[in-house]
């Protein structure tokens, strides 16, 4: 039974170590992704810094657009799973928590600022944003909400989104950049998380303070006869 069983795992090894050595240039490349933008991108050099043979790097990726496209769907599936789950209908199936969309997502940046910052440049620079995967569901997810009867009228679904992610995306940047300790940024995030679903549920003006903008938003657009 001993050599049935190690016959049947020897040919799954090699692709296990195919797929390791592929996670790591993906990693690799996403950290130059986000440090030079896709220019600064090139297979050698991925290979070079993730340790790994130039012509084992080649046979994974033929071209520097095979690896720049595969590498930003590696960062949104990842975002994906971190964030929604494994599939995709998960975001319509399941009614998920705003905490705990907004832990998940701000985790993973904090842990990950180079994919953050990567993914965040592909997705702004999109003519076609919707393609990716990510986006896409986030976007559906924050729809859903403003469809939904817990969300207040109104609500501009795609620039909602934009605004959540590009914050979640920045605070990284921010927070690294002057903190240094695990424990420190966990705080941080801790900090953003809050600050954000508090912003929601509250907003940050008084109504009666502001009457003028309240009159505005009742405003009919001017029509030329």
């Amino acid at each position: 039974m001993a050599e049935i069983h190690a016959s049947e795992e020897k040919p799954s090894r090699p692709r296990r170590d195919r797929e390791r050595t592929r996670t790591a240039i993906l990693e690799v490349a996403a950290k130059l992704l986000a440090q030079d933008g896709p220019e600064g991108l090139s297979v050698s050099q991925v290979a070079q810094r993730a340790g790994v043979n130039r012509g084992t790097a080649y046979h994974h990726f033929q071209t520097r657009e095979q690896l720049l496209k595969e590498t930003t769907s590696w960062i949104s599936e990842s975002l994906c799973r971190e964030v929604f789950g494994d599939a995709e209908e998960f975001v319509y199936k399941v009614r998920l928590k705003p905490r705990d969309i907004s832990e998940r997502l701000a985790r993973f940046t904090m842990e990950n600022p180079e994919f953050g910052r990567a993914w965040l440049f592909d997705v702004l620079s999109s003519s076609e944003p919707l393609d990716d995967p990510f986006w896409r569901m986030y976007r559906a997810h924050i729809e859903a909400f403003a469809e939904s009867d817990r969300a207040q009228p109104g609500i501009d679904a795609e620039v909602h989104a934009m605004l959540m992610v590009v914050g979640v995306f920045m605070w990284p940047v921010w927070t690294r950049a002057h903190e240094q300790t695990p424990t420190t940024r966990r705080k941080l995030t801790q900090r953003f998380v809050d600050e954000t679903l508090r912003h929601s549920l509250y907003g940050v003006m008084r109504k009666d303070q502001f009457p003028s903008l309240e009159e505005a938003e009742g405003d009919e657009p001017e029509t030329t006869p």
